[in-house]
This record gives structure tokens, sequence and C-alpha cells, in this order.
């Protein structure tokens, strides 16, 4: 089957509704006694699946992205169930992977992305929500809304109705908001509208609509699902906006006005980046982590020493069965993050919810 098919394949398997399966099993050196280590040199994580703690009154349910606080505080989005609308779609962890709070009810079927955002030396959480909620939010750590917004009607690309009676309905004419960036100098953010009309929305602090950029194709600066945006702050490099360009394939730089700048190809299906220092994290959905330099040349791939393995993680027999996902390896990696130490945090697209923990050793 061709990379070409698989993608198809994901596509059809996102936009439905996928079955709720058992909780998976912890497999970490706690259960097997031996540490599970991946990456080479100065690039090698321990991992340690299904790292957070959740209360038993809680479920997992298809876990999308994660997000850190300053204070180590670990944030993480579920799509949810739209029929359970009395449970949390964002848990609040602290650094050793223990609950802490839960919020965010209104997110649920459809909670996305998620970030954490200094603003004047105060924290907000921003969260972009998909299929019938078709918003973005800013809220306070604790879960106070602070204001929300729905689609950009200025842009002229979406139909009558979209910002005031939106559903869960797809297509190019609707609004799908998958991440958020974040100017250096705090006076605006990007939003990525990326099951939607294949665009980047400029807005200012305060949330007013400034501009878009981007169009659905295969050309440089256009986009087959632009699904994660960052803000590119790495030493050596101008400052610019990179956007995973998941159905492409690729990773594109952009100015801030949306001039293109760069491609890199190579990847498979990248979801989303996050940068420290001169590292950057590529969550690709098809079961690997890249870690590029600041040169964008590749140090590490974790969890992709086994083709076969990664040409087979979206047949439902293994994505809907814990039994087969091995220790190490990746099923699904939607978002991944660093903390001030190094560590990573991997998210990934999978019903029963998994949160991988990979703790920096070198």
């Amino acid at each position: 089957m061709s990379h070409g098919m698989k993608r198809r394949e994901f596509l059809q398997i996102a936009a439905g509704t996928a079955a709720v399966v058992a909780a998976p099993t912890m497999v970490t050196a706690k259960k097997t006694g031996v540490p599970i280590i991946l990456g080479s040199g100065e690039h090698r994580y321990e991992v340690l699946h299904n790292w957070p703690e959740l209360p038993d009154s809680f479920t997992w349910q298809t876990t999308h992205n994660v997000a850190i606080d300053r204070a180590g505080n670990v944030y993480v989005i579920h799509e949810g169930d739209p029929k359970k609308k009395g449970h949390p779609a964002i848990f609040v962890f602290d650094s050793a992977g223990k609950y802490i709070r839960s919020f965010g009810e209104q997110f649920q079927g459809g909670g996305h992305g998620l970030e954490v955002h200094e603003e004047g030396g105060q924290e907000f959480l921003y969260v972009t929500a998909y299929k019938h909620l078709k918003k973005f939010a800013k809220l306070t750590l604790t879960g106070e809304q602070v204001w929300e917004r729905r689609a950009p009607m200025d842009s002229r690309l979406y139909v009558a109705g979209e910002d005031t009676r939106p559903d869960d309905t797809w297509g190019r004419d609707r609004f799908m908001p998958t991440n958020i960036a974040f100017h250096p100098d705090g006076s605006e953010f990007y939003v990525a509208d990326g099951y939607g009309a294949y665009v980047i929305h400029r807005y200012d602090k305060d949330a007013n609509y400034k501009s878009t950029f981007g169009r659905a194709g295969t050309a440089q600066g256009e986009f087959d699902l632009p699904h994660g945006v960052w803000v590119d702050r790495r030493p050596g490099r101008e400052p610019s906006l990179v956007v995973a360009d998941r159905v492409n394939a690729r990773l594109q730089w952009f100015t801030f006005d949306g001039k293109h700048l760069e491609t890199l190809d190579g990847f498979v299906l990248p979801a989303n980046i996050d940068t420290s220092g001169a590292m950057m994290v590529v969550p690709d959905l098809q079961a690997r982590v890249t870690l590029l330099d600041g040169q964008n040349n590749i140090v590490a791939q974790l969890g992709d020493d086994d083709a076969d393995w990664r040409d087979h993680v979206f047949e439902r027999k293994i994505r809907e069965d814990h039994k087969k996902w091995p220790g190490g390896k990746f099923i699904h990696p939607h978002d991944a993050c660093f903390d001030a130490d190094g560590n990573i945090f991997v998210a990934e697209w999978v019903e029963t919810g998994r949160i991988t923990k990979l703790r920096r050793l070198s």
C-alpha cells in the first residue's frame, strides 16, 4: 500500500467516529524491570508510556495535544466524547504525573489544540476545537474563559452561518482550527485552519482578525492539511512561522506576513512542532518522533527502527488493540513538547489516550 493510500485512509478515519476500546497497559521499566531506551549519543531517552495518573472517575478519550507551563505542570487535551457533556476535556498534572485539576467540558467532542502562552507575566491557555465546535478560546490556567472566537467571516472563505451556527460539516469552506502559534513580540498570533480551508489566519493580540495566507494545494506556500503551526526562534535563525503541512509530508517556513521562505521534505504525516534551544521536535502521525538541529539536520527519529511497523499502524487491528503495541514504539504521535529539562512529552491520537514521557538521559 502506498503512502498516499495511507493518508487517504487516515483522513477517512479522522472524519469518522472511532470505537472506544479498553485502556492500554503500561509498558515501562516499572513493569518489565528493564528500561526502554530510544536514541543514541546526545539524544537518548527513557520511554515512560502512559505517564500521567488519571483519576478513576475519568476516562481517556482520544488524546490530542500537550503543553507545559513555567511551573512544569503538564496540560493534556482530549477530543472527548460529546455524549459525556459533564466530562472535562482538559487535564492538568504535576511534573511527577500526579493529577491536579481538570476543566473544559465545553470542548467535549472537538477538543484539539492546546498551548500555554505568557502575557505580561501571566500565563494563559489557548485552545482550538474542531468538528461541531469550530472555535478557539483563551482561558486562564484554571479554566476560566477570557474570550472565544469562531470562523473569521472577514476572510470571505466560509459559508454563511459558519460563525453562528457551527455543525460537524467538513470542507474547504468550513472552519476547523487545529493549532495556534504566537509572534515573539506578543503583537499577534496565528491560527491554523488545518481541517477546514487549509489556510493560516493572523490575529492581533486581542483576537481581532487581520489577514489570511495560504490555500489548498501542493506548490510552495500551499497546504494539504496545515495541521500544526509554531514560531521558530532557534539560535542563528531569523524568527519565522513554521507549518506542519501534514498530507504534503513536509514542513514549510514563512515570514510573519505569510511569505514563503523554506520547505523541508522527508516526513510522512508531520502533525505539529515544538522547539527548545537549537532543537526542534516533530511528532509524525505515522509512528515516529523526529528531532532536528538548528540547521534542520535530522539528529534522531525515535521509535523509527521498524519500517514494517510504521507501514501498518493505521490498520484497525493494530491501532485499536493495545496488546499489539510494543514498548518503545509509537502509534500516532499527534503532538509533542519539551519541558525545561529537555524531556519530551508525546500525545498520541488513539481512542484510549496515551501520553508518553521521553526522559532525557544525555
